[in-house]
């Protein structure tokens, strides 16, 4: 279907009302990257340049797209996010990012890396990441994701089902001392993990500035580790994650069958229960049934509070 000015016009106010309701710095690192492609029998398609990104913005802002375009428009059923291919021929970043692959002994001995479905070609993948990690967080050496604003206590509804998590979330984020370690919070999709984890770092960075903390996802930390093989800084890689007062992982299973990922944030989680800091981690399964991941992680991943 051809797009028309009215459509057009639609558009620009969802992408506006979206940059109001998550700011400037937000909008800019995670959101600006869509674009409208088409509207065919009630589905609108926009498209974004990698798959990290449209993973991204499909679990956390594809809800929200579809009320804004319902509002525009009733006749709008449904918003799919698709990958633009041709941006994943661009290469950002450093001339040194060629080739390798996002284990450890590819990396190092620059053997060609097995290819895995996460990613259409991972050098544009990795510079996504970190071009979206710079203009996020505008410091250097800080990787913590943009926190959504909607994402408080306040906001969440408590119910029979999750009244458990909500409790341990707050312990979690209002005391100093370490309850349980980790705390491992777990659901399907849309059903409010991620919600508690920003919860959490919302409420320490309000009410304990102090302390630091770092909000991440799981394919970040794996981005993070491949770069730093690939500059053969991994020193400062483990300072950055092994410094924290609390270290977040959100959606941990992706780095099921990622041996070099596992076995990094394997040393990671025990360097900083040994410490006594705090660790908490999200996944769409509990850890016992978590696919691709080393028993003894596993084990490690229900030491503390499953809810």
């Amino acid at each position: 279907m051809s797009v028309g000015v009215g459509v057009e016009k639609q558009w620009a106010r969802v992408r506006g009302r979206l940059r109001q309701e998550v700011g400037d710095g937000f909008y800019n690192a995670w959101l600006k990257h869509l674009t409208f492609v088409s509207i065919d029998e009630g589905v609108i398609t926009v498209s974004v340049p990698s798959r990290f990104i449209r993973d991204w913005v499909d679990t956390h802002y594809a809800d929200r797209l579809r009320a804004l375009w319902a509002v525009e428009s009733p006749s709008i059923a449904d918003v799919e996010i698709v990958v633009n291919e041709a941006a994943n021929d661009c290469r950002m970043g450093p001339s040194g990012l060629v080739g390798g692959g996002d284990e450890a002994d590819d990396a190092a001995d620059g053997s060609p890396e097995e290819e895995d479905d996460e990613a259409d070609d991972p050098n544009a993948a990795l510079a996504v990441a970190e071009a979206v990690v710079a203009e996020a967080t505008g410091r250097d050496g800080d990787v913590s994701a943009p926190l959504d604003s909607r994402f408080t206590f306040d906001n969440f509804v408590v119910g029979k089902p999750n009244e458990f998590a909500y409790a341990a979330a707050r312990r979690v984020a209002e005391t100093d001392a370490v309850p349980f370690n980790p705390l491992f919070l777990y659901s399907g999709v849309g059903l409010g993990k991620t919600h508690l984890m920003n919860a959490i770092a919302w409420h320490i960075r309000q009410h304990r500035p102090d302390r630091k903390v770092i909000y991440i996802s799981a394919e970040t930390f794996m981005h993070q580790f491949i770069r730093s093989l690939r500059y053969r800084d991994m020193v400062s890689f483990k300072e950055m994650f092994r410094s924290v007062d609390v270290l977040m992982i959100d959606d941990v299973q992706y780095i099921g069958s990622k041996d070099a990922t596992q076995e990094e944030f394997f040393h990671t989680f025990n360097a900083l229960v040994d410490m006594n800091r705090q660790v908490v981690v999200s996944a769409d399964k509990q850890p016992s049934d978590l696919e691709g991941f080393a028993g003894r992680l596993k084990s490690r991943l229900g030491w503390g509070l499953v809810a």
